[in-house]
C-alpha cells in the first residue's frame, strides 16, 4: 500500500507538469488581442525582434518552473512520511539530546535540510535559467549566500513556531490552530515592522538616494501627499539582476519606500517620479495595512482548514503515513503539506486583492503626475528589463500575479492619456 500511494503521488506529479507543459507550450494563445496591436501596449512597438522571442521562451519557462516548484515541496514531504524518513529524523534528534526543545531543534533541522537538498535542482535551474537570458547578474556564490541565508531564516522562524505550536496541540487539541493564530498575530506586526532594517539588509545594502535632486523631487511629492518621509532609500541590485523593481515595506515609523539602483539607472527622472508616486500611492491608500489584515484573516481560515484535514488525514492514513497522533511532531510534514496547498489555493485571491490594490495605486500615481508618457514608457522598460509578458494566460495570471498585467496597466494609461489629452 505505502510503495502504490508512492507512485500515485510521483505519477500524479508527473501528469501534473505535463499538463502545465502543454498548457503554456501548446495551449495557451500569446498573441495580442485585435483592438491593442498597434497601440503602445503592442509589446511590437517598444521590443524589437530579438526581444520578443527571448521574452517569449523566457515567459514560458519561468511559468513552468513556478508551477512545478510547489507542489514538488508537497510531493518531497509527502515521501517523508510515507517511507518513514520523519520517524527516522524524530529518532535521531531523541538520540542526540536529552531535553525536548533540542529534539524539536534536531528534527526540524534535518527535515528541512532534507526538502532544501531535494529542491535545489529545481531553485538551482531557475537561477540558471535567469543567468541565461541575462536576466541575473548574481555570480553563483552570491547566489548560494542568499540561498543560505534563506535556510537559516526560515529554520530560525520555524525553530520558534514549532515548538510553541505542537505545545499548543497538546494542551487543547481542538483549539490549538485559534491559540496558535492568536500568537502569531503580534509576531507577524512584529516581523513586518523589523523587516526593513534587520532582515532586508541580510541580503543586500541599504542607503538614502544619492541622487539629491532627484530625492527632493520624489520628497516634493510626498509632502504633497502629505506623507512624512524624510529619506528615499536605494539598494544595489545590479550586482544581481538587470530586472527592474520599487517598493514599499514595513509598517510604522520603520515604512521605507526603496528603489532599486538598476531602476535609477535605466529610467529618467519622470520615470522614476511615476514609479514613486504608484509607491506613494499604496502609502496614501493604507494598502499595507489592509494587507496585514487580510493576511492575518486568510490565515485564521487557513490554520482552520489545517486543523481539520489534518485530523481527517491522521485518522484515514495515519498508519501508512507513520503518524500515530496529530500531535506527534511526525505530523509536521503533513502540517507544511497543508499549510503550502491552501496557501497555493488561496493565491488567485490574494492576487486578485493585490491586483485591485496596485490598479489604485497606479491611478494615483498618474493623477498625481499627469505625464502618461512618462507612465508608460516607464512600464515599457520595465517590461524590456524583465522580459515580461504583456498578456499573460490565464492560469498565471491567477496563480502568479501580483499586480495587474503590463497589457492592462498601459492599457489604463493610453486611456488616460487621450482624456488628458482632450481637456
Amino acid at each position: 500500500m505505502v510503495r502504490k500511494m508512492g507512485v500515485y503521488a510521483v505519477l500524479a506529479y508527473c501528469i501534473y507538469g505535463l499538463f502545465f507543459y502543454w498548457y503554456l507550450f501548446h495551449f495557451a494563445n500569446p498573441k495580442l488581442p485585435f483592438e491593442y496591436q498597434g497601440t503602445k501596449a503592442d509589446p511590437s512597438t517598444f521590443l524589437n525582434g530579438r526581444e520578443l522571442v527571448l521574452s517569449g521562451e523566457y515567459s514560458k519557462i519561468k511559468n513552468l518552473l513556478f508551477f512545478l516548484s510547489t507542489p514538488l515541496e508537497w510531493l518531497i514531504y509527502f515521501l517523508i512520511l510515507l517511507f518513514g524518513l520523519s520517524k527516522a529524523f524524530k529518532r535521531w534528534a531523541e538520540n542526540s539530546a536529552k531535553y525536548k526543545l533540542f529534539q524539536r531543534a534536531i528534527y526540524l533541522f534535518w527535515l528541512l535540510l532534507f526538502a532544501s537538498i531535494a529542491t535545489f535542482p529545481l531553485n538551482y535551474l531557475s537561477y540558471s535559467i535567469s543567468k541565461m537570458y541575462h536576466i541575473s547578474t548574481q555570480s553563483f556564490p552570491s547566489w548560494m549566500k542568499d540561498e543560505l541565508i534563506d535556510f537559516w531564516l526560515n529554520f530560525g522562524t520555524w525553530l520558534i513556531i514549532v515548538p510553541v505550536l505542537y505545545w499548543l496541540m497538546k494542551k487543547s487539541q481542538k483549539r490549538w490552530w485559534l491559540y496558535g493564530w492568536l500568537l502569531s498575530v503580534p509576531c507577524t506586526i512584529f516581523l513586518m515592522f523589523i523587516q526593513p532594517v534587520v532582515i532586508d539588509p541580510l541580503y543586500n545594502d541599504f542607503y538614502p538616494l544619492n541622487n539629491k535632486h532627484l530625492e527632493s523631487e520624489i520628497l516634493s511629492l510626498a509632502n504633497k501627499a502629505h506623507i512624512p518621509a524624510k529619506h528615499v532609500f536605494e539598494v544595489n541590485m545590479a550586482e544581481k539582476t538587470n530586472a527592474m523593481n520599487a517598493y514599499v515595506t514595513g509598517i510604522g515609523s520603520n515604512a521605507r519606500i526603496v528603489l532599486w539602483d538598476t531602476t535609477l539607472n535605466r529610467l529618467n527622472d519622470k520615470q522614476i517620479l511615476f514609479i514613486m508616486a504608484h509607491e506613494m500611492g499604496h502609502y496614501v491608500e493604507k494598502h499595507i495595512y489592509f494587507g496585514l489584515a487580510g493576511y492575518l484573516l486568510l490565515s485564521l481560515i487557513i490554520l482552520y482548514l489545517t486543523y481539520r484535514l489534518m485530523n481527517w488525514a491522521v485518522s484515514r492514513w495515519g498508519k501508512e503515513l507513520k503518524i500515530p497522533d496529530v500531535r506527534d511532531i511526525r505530523s509536521l510534514p503533513l502540517f507544511f503539506i497543508l499549510l503550502s496547498m491552501l496557501m497555493f489555493a488561496a493565491s488567485p485571491l490574494t492576487n486578485l486583492a493585490s491586483r485591485y490594490e496596485e490598479t489604485r495605486a497606479d491611478r494615483y500615481a498618474i493623477e498625481m503626475t499627469k505625464d502618461p508618457e512618462a507612465a508608460i514608457s516607464s512600464f515599457q522598460e520595465l517590461t524590456r528589463s524583465g522580459l515580461s509578458e504583456i498578456n499573460p494566460p490565464l492560469l498565471v495570471k491567477l496563480f502568479r500575479y501580483t499586480h495587474p498585467s503590463m497589457l492592462d496597466r498601459i492599457a489604463m494609461l493610453e486611456e488616460y492619456e487621450v482624456k488628458y489629452r482632450n481637456k
